[in-house]
């Protein structure tokens, strides 16, 4: 199906028979490989979209956050949680803001006075939000890497630098967590079928709940991520890792150039080739791992996040008085039904 063909197709005839969508949705695009320009043939169209909530969701006791089509992989988010994710610069959300015109498939005044004003959103938030997933990529990628090459032990030792990188960078987030509050370390095993085995000790004081799942719900990612690519099935997973080495360079390109341009581009040009043979597998060796070359072109993109993020001219924080102004206007008319 083309692009130009969803808003009136009965395959997404949700979008205008759902209460929540019909007559609300200000801006729906595409995402995922198309809106990079990483498709292929057997790459599915994925919909992001925003609508505004109901007048009883915004100042009654309702709420709603999001919509989701799984047939169509179609996902429409209401515009108070979509807000509060642009301000922290979330990258799923924010590419939103920067497709290609012809990448939308519905845009209303709304929805393009969003898209005319995404610079209120920027800040030097994109380069924590985007190397926070860029570095979730990468863990996925040398897990996958310590699963196939080191024993046990080794691989306890490989959680563990895994675990304190998360709770370094997790010290710089929450006022509450400090340095020594943690001690992750290796000793003999509990667990009959190990001989070595990761151990925690933990010091709270004062600690807001909130921040301890926070913090909690980090360390479990990191094992999960790790237990994830459990026995593998190397043709499919080489896939698997071949597209998550994609999306790393492409979220440190992308942060790059927030910082140094101040602008969002999704659709990717003078790098597209790059990304196609990383996707296409041109940068695995044999042994089914990220080759030497691959991680040079990591090792740069982390330098030059560093020098953006010393050099950039976007402030710490998001314009908030300019957000918070456009989303009373915005919620005004939600809820009186203005030019909707």
């Amino acid at each position: 199906m083309k692009i130009s063909e969803i808003w009136n197709s009965d395959e997404y005839s949700f979008l205008h028979r759902n209460e929540h969508l019909k007559d609300r949705i200000i801006l729906l695009g595409v995402s995922g490989s198309h809106a990079y320009g990483t498709n292929n043939e057997n790459s599915d169209i994925d919909l992001r979209g925003i609508c505004l909530e109901k007048p009883d969701e915004i100042i009654g006791l309702q709420r709603f956050e999001q919509y989701t089509d799984e047939h169509t992989d179609s996902v429409i988010f209401g515009f108070n949680k979509v807000m509060r994710l642009l301000i922290d610069c979330n990258p799923a959300l924010i590419e939103l803001l920067g497709l290609d015109p012809a990448q939308y498939i519905y845009l209303n005044d709304i929805g393009k006075q969003l898209v005319d004003n995404r610079h209120m959103f920027l800040s030097k938030k994109a380069a924590r939000s985007f190397g926070g997933y860029a570095d979730m990529q990468l863990r996925r990628l040398q897990n996958a890497n310590a699963r196939d090459h080191l024993n046990q032990a080794q691989r306890e030792e490989h959680i563990r630098r895994s675990v304190q990188h998360a709770l370094d960078d997790m010290v710089t987030k929450y006022k509450s967590l400090h340095q020594n509050d943690v001690n992750i370390y290796i000793d003999k095993a509990v667990n009959e079928n190990m001989d070595m085995e990761l151990f925690m000790d933990a010091t709270f004081k004062h600690m807001p709940l909130r921040d301890y799942k926070h913090i909690w719900n980090n360390i479990r990612n990191v094992i999960i991520d790790y237990d994830k690519i459990g026995a593998r099935n190397h043709k499919k997973d080489d896939n698997h890792l071949n597209k998550h080495a994609m999306h790393l360079v492409r979220l440190f390109h992308m942060a790059i150039e927030i910082l140094e341009e101040e602008e969002i581009h999704t659709r990717r040009t003078w790098d597209l080739p790059l990304l196609r043979d990383i996707r296409a597998g041109k940068y695995m060796s044999e042994n089914h791992q990220m080759n030497e070359a691959f991680y040079e072109i990591v090792k740069e993109c982390e330098a030059r996040l560093h020098t953006a993020m010393e050099r950039t001219a976007l402030p710490e924080t998001p314009d908030m008085e300019k957000i918070e102004a456009f989303m009373i206007e915005v919620n005004k008319k939600a809820i009186t039904g203005e030019k909707l």
